[in-house]
């Protein structure tokens, strides 16, 4: 929807794709949905859900095995995002590198977006 074409939405790390591809493989999902919502201390979250059928509105990005669906209301707000998986000593997750983003909570659970982005 927001696209650019011959350019991808969003782009996937190595790490990233394969940790996509695993959890794809775990009771056959297609891939993982990834979008925003209101939340948090700093305004809206990142959400994440296993995903058995692709929305045709869905952008959908594909590397390696892995299947990444940004939903509609999200493109927007992800592009150009990079989504990587870090393993650290106290924590595992799929972090996200988004140049849309202006400010983010202490925890870097919550995000803000640039105002004049959600006025598209």
């Amino acid at each position: 929807m927001f696209g650019i074409p011959g350019k991808q939405a969003v782009t996937i790390t190595d790490k990233a794709a394969a940790q996509v591809a695993k959890l794809m493989a775990k009771d056959g999902h297609m891939g993982l949905r990834i979008g925003v919502k209101k939340g948090g201390c700093a305004g809206m979250e990142y959400t994440m859900d296993y995903v058995t059928e692709v929305d045709p509105m869905d952008e959908v990005v594909e590397q390696d095995g892995a299947r990444v669906m940004i939903a509609p209301m999200a493109q927007m707000f992800l592009f150009g995002t990079e989504i990587d998986y870090e393993v650290s000593l106290l924590e595992a997750g799929f972090k996200f590198r988004n140049p849309n983003v202006v400010d983010a909570c202490g925890c870097g659970e919550s995000i803000k977006f640039d105002e004049t982005l959600a006025a598209k």
